[in-house]
């Protein structure tokens, strides 16, 4: 463990060190990554600027639920959003046969090579939007509500984690995985417009069980505003343990099938 940490602050500092040799795509990062997040802020008021409730969420409510899953986001693009995105591209080059002999787990290379520094601003941007939730809402911050939904922050970006592995750990057994992968765009933007408590029926199982985005930004928000129950909380538990096993174990089988280039 401590020989994985320190091999994951040596990727960190040789990729500061190279971003800031380019000073000016280094801060541009920051300036895109501010503008997206404004984008979609004013999508976001265009949208439900002009009501006070979305079932039973009050705007307080949607305001959290809208800065937790911009909170997830920021986090998977500056910790490991970048790494992921190149897997299918080094499966099909051979590519990861390069990561496949070096002395360190492929996956944590992969995973942490290409963190982007540039989208921290989304995360600073995203606490000033839960933070003006949590005021329209009237909650009282205590430290075990803060750290309690931190924590569960923490483990929705495991899943996300989770989702973006296992969609591109399917190239191992196909080339034609494109239209897998590229249907995870519309499917979070359906999920970050729209809190998990409002699926119904099929639409709940598809999204809590089968393709968990509906829980990512639904749970945290219904724990900081005191509407999670016990077994919501132990369901959600459960969800991001059994995808985190999936994931690892899917794609370690993927990896016994990988056909190297020099194969």
């Amino acid at each position: 463990m401590r020989r994985n940490l320190r091999f994951i602050f040596l990727l960190l500092k040789l990729k500061l060190t190279h971003m800031m040799v380019f000073r000016l795509s280094f801060f541009g990062g920051f300036l895109a990554d501010s503008m997206l997040f404004l984008i979609q802020i004013l999508a976001f008021n265009t949208i439900y600027g002009h009501i006070d409730t979305i079932g039973d969420w009050s705007k307080g409510q949607m305001m959290i639920f809208i800065g937790t899953f911009s909170m997830l986001n920021g986090i998977n693009m500056l910790v490991y959003f970048f790494g992921v995105l190149g897997i299918p591209e080094k499966i099909a080059s051979g590519e990861l046969d390069h990561y496949i002999t070096k002395p360190v787990s492929p996956l944590l290379r992969l995973t942490f090579e290409n963190f982007d520094p540039g989208s921290a601003p989304l995360l600073l941007l995203s606490g000033v939007i839960i933070a003006y939730g949590v005021s329209l809402e009237g909650i009282t911050l205590t430290f075990p509500l803060v750290l309690g939904y931190s924590l569960l922050v923490l483990l929705m970006a495991v899943l996300y984690y989770d989702m973006e592995l296992i969609l591109r750990t399917i190239p191992f057994f196909t080339v034609a995985a494109n239209a897998i992968t590229e249907l995870e765009g519309p499917l979070l933007e359906l999920n970050f417009k729209i809190p998990g408590v409002l699926y119904k029926g099929a639409f709940k199982i598809l999204f809590y069980f089968i393709l968990p985005y509906g829980v990512m930004a639904t749970v945290p928000t219904q724990f900081i505003t005191g509407t999670l129950s016990l077994p919501g909380l132990l369901q959600a538990l459960g969800v991001v343990t059994v995808f985190t096993v999936l994931a690892l174990r899917f794609w370690r089988f993927g990896l016994k099938h990988y056909k190297s280039a020099s194969s």
